[in-house]
């Protein structure tokens, strides 16, 4: 089982990418909490250069609460993540966390069951792209 899904997006700029896969997370009930820029990060505590790098830290409240009800210490593995980069090629590559393959060390059938409604809407957005 992969442990991700992505898709390659092509003729479209790092910044644009980022605004249409904010978007697309917002269509399926997804925020972004954090967004962690790995290029700006290693450049200031390593002072070596890296491709555009970002990791959006996505949340669905509702999805999040009944998680957390499932299993307390959930929080552990959440936000979901989503990747946004630069490759070597010039496109942009975005791929987001499977929820359903992570959860897998938790032996909670409830929980399981929100992790595999949260990868089809993950899933589903990065089809959208």
């Amino acid at each position: 089982m992969d442990y991700y899904f992505k898709k390659e997006l092509d003729n479209i700029s790092f910044e644009q990418a980022i605004e249409k896969t904010t978007e697309a997370l917002k269509k399926e009930g997804f925020g972004v909490l954090t967004e962690i820029d790995i290029k700006a990060t290693l450049k200031k505590k390593l002072d070596v250069d890296f491709r555009n790098y970002k990791i959006l830290g996505a949340c669905n409240p509702g999805f999040a609460y009944k998680a957390l009800l499932a299993e307390d210490n959930i929080g552990t593995m959440l936000p979901c993540n989503v990747i946004v980069q630069e490759k070597n090629t010039g496109s942009i590559e975005v791929s987001a966390v499977d929820p359903a393959a992570s959860m897998q060390a938790v032996e909670n059938d409830s929980l399981n069951v929100i992790a595999g409604e949260v990868r089809d809407k993950l899933r589903r957005m990065i089809e959208s792209l």
